[in-house]
């Protein structure tokens, strides 16, 4: 009986991760498509605030963040946290977010799922507080930029530092899914500026080659206009 609850929370939790509200939400309501129409082509509710505005952009932030606290507030309430098995409920909603399933595989940044998920956390463990007090440094007073750089250096230092607070204090479950959370944060930020700057160098190829191209034509058109001279 333990077993199919953990299952259903585990999946069900993976399954709820991976709906993109701030996808259909947007396409449903106002027809825009916010994964074609913003800079970085992420499923977010940043790009649903400047795209669709505030109100719209509030909703669905708030489904975001939902998403990450319905399952693991779940085992909480029913006072199964303990487990180990829970690190895996604490993971799952923001692998989903991740891996975007019904996005064909095109997910998330995963911010705001890992909030709610953080939130979930708060009658047992504060750890969330300790996330968010880093962010706030990065970004609203040391302002890192761009907002991918202060991500990426968020979650290395959560994900360093989280778990040993929370094996001091014996919350291993916990230690755990902090863990597995920040590598697949990590791991989506750092994929992101690794395309990034492949794009780039492609592009500089291509204008290279083009340019050599050109040069080549102007030189065959001024040997050809020589020879009739």
């Amino acid at each position: 009986k333990n077993l199919l609850i953990w299952n259903t929370v585990i999946w069900g939790g993976f399954l709820l991760g991976s709906f993109p509200f701030c996808y259909f939400i947007p396409k449903w309501i106002k027809g825009i498509d916010v994964i074609s129409n913003s800079k970085d082509h992420n499923p977010g509710a940043s790009n649903v605030f400047s795209l669709c505005g505030i109100f719209m952009g509030v909703i669905c932030l708030f489904l975001d963040i939902a998403k990450g606290i319905i399952t693991p507030y779940y085992i909480i309430y029913n006072h199964l946290e303990k487990s180990l098995l829970f690190s895996l409920v604490m993971i799952a909603p923001v692998l989903g977010h991740a891996v975007g399933m019904f996005l064909s595989f095109r997910g998330g940044k995963c911010i705001a799922t890992t909030f709610g998920v953080m939130i979930a956390l708060l009658p047992v463990s504060k750890i969330g507080l300790f996330l968010a007090v880093i962010y706030i440094i990065l970004f609203g007073i040391i302002r890192v930029k761009p907002h991918r750089k202060c991500s990426i250096m968020t979650f290395s230092i959560f994900g360093t530092i989280s778990p040993i607070i929370l094996i001091y204090y014996n919350h291993y479950s916990f230690a755990l899914g902090c863990m597995g959370i920040s590598l697949i944060v990590l791991y989506k930020h750092i994929k992101f500026i690794t395309l990034k700057i492949r794009t780039k160098r492609m592009r500089m190829r291509m204008k290279k080659v083009n340019l050599s191209k050109q040069v080549s034509f102007h030189k065959k058109r001024l040997s050809a206009v020589f020879k009739k001279t």
